[in-house]
């Protein structure tokens, strides 16, 4: 467990840290329908859902900058890119209203603005629950004068930041292969670049790296043998994967915390648990972001995962958003920490 300075220290560590962060940003909408205000349609054989409310959000690679800009560092540079289409009005809101920096945010008309939407329906009860997502997303690769855009972007940034955080989400967004392979060349010429990747973290090599359990799994076996996996073995992949990517390795392991490994050294840090209801949407993007602003700090490996751990305790209990930790809420949730462990 941390102790009340260090979080102190690496709350206050974190106001010095210029952060820089490319990913894919996305918005995340949530439609709340009352069905009690619902009447059949004279047109279809259907009960329309009546919208009564809306929330609107930065998600997925957004939702990390959210949360570093939750953390206040002294600078935030996003990279990434935005449609021009109503999506891309509602994104640009949302900078707009944060403050965060817009000089390498890249609008390309051609492209859906990546959305996910949905519709939460309630009734007379308390109940409420997800109808099927909707989601935007493209299906075609950025063009050639986006993606030399990108990394002319990247260039730029990479002398004015301390730590370069990677959102790599979608399969056809923001990071080809050959802005992956800048970054790399980036994180190669003494850059500290904090990678996470749904798909690729395997194609990674140079950087910290920083997959849940699964995605590590996935990037050292190439197979779905994580399903009968133990911990232990989700430990062995984390160390096959820092020696395989010349990385070291921040693996979440949900309830069981995290590890940090370079293939030789592992240390371990715990989860932050406690009773009630939890939403563990959004959690990796807050351990993500968290971790980063420890690193850009100057803090240690398994002190920046603990940090992490914290942060990520106050966002799983935010019910039905992914949600951000402000410095104020990972001290509070470390506070309420040593209460239960002690």
């Amino acid at each position: 467990m941390l102790s009340k300075e260090q979080v102190k220290k690496i709350c206050a560590g974190i106001k010095n840290a210029r952060i820089g962060i490319i990913g894919d940003f996305c918005v995340d909408i949530y439609w709340h329908a009352d069905m009690t205000k619902s009447e059949l349609s004279r047109e279809t054989p259907h009960y329309p859902l009546p919208i009564v409310g809306e929330r609107v959000y930065l998600g997925a690679g957004g939702n990390v900058a959210s949360n570093l800009a939750a953390l206040s560092p002294k600078e935030l540079i996003p990279i990434s890119l935005i449609g021009g289409d109503w999506r891309g009005m509602l994104m640009e809101d949302i900078f707009e209203k944060s403050g965060m920096n817009r000089d390498f945010v890249i609008k390309v008309p051609d492209r859906f603005t990546n959305a996910y939407c949905k519709p939460m329906r309630k009734g007379i009860s308390e109940l409420e629950y997800e109808d099927p997502r909707l989601d935007f997303d493209n299906y075609e690769p950025i063009s050639k004068e986006t993606e030399d855009k990108v990394i002319e972007n990247l260039r730029k940034i990479s002398g004015n930041i301390d730590v370069l955080c990677v959102a790599d989400q979608f399969r056809f967004g923001i990071i080809t292969k050959r802005v992956r392979d800048e970054i790399i060349a980036l994180a190669k010429s003494g850059l500290t670049v904090i990678a996470d990747s749904r798909y690729n973290i395997g194609e990674y090599t140079d950087c910290i790296l920083k997959p849940n359990e699964v995605e590590c799994w996935r990037a050292v076996y190439n197979n779905e043998g994580y399903i009968d996996a133990g911990y232990d073995e989700f430990i062995e992949a984390a160390q096959l994967l820092a020696k395989k990517n010349r990385s070291t390795v921040f693996c979440t392991l949900g309830k069981r915390g995290s590890i940090v490994t370079d293939g030789d050294r592992t240390e371990k840090a715990d989860a932050v648990l406690f009773d009630g209801e939890v939403d563990i949407c959004g959690a990796g993007d807050t351990s993500l972001s968290a971790f980063s602003a420890a690193i850009a700090a100057k803090t240690e490996l398994k002190t920046a995962a603990q940090f992490a751990g914290l942060a990520s305790g106050v966002t799983v209990r935010k019910i039905g958003v992914t949600g951000t930790a402000s410095p104020e809420a990972v001290s509070y949730t470390h506070l309420r920490a040593h209460e239960t462990d002690s």
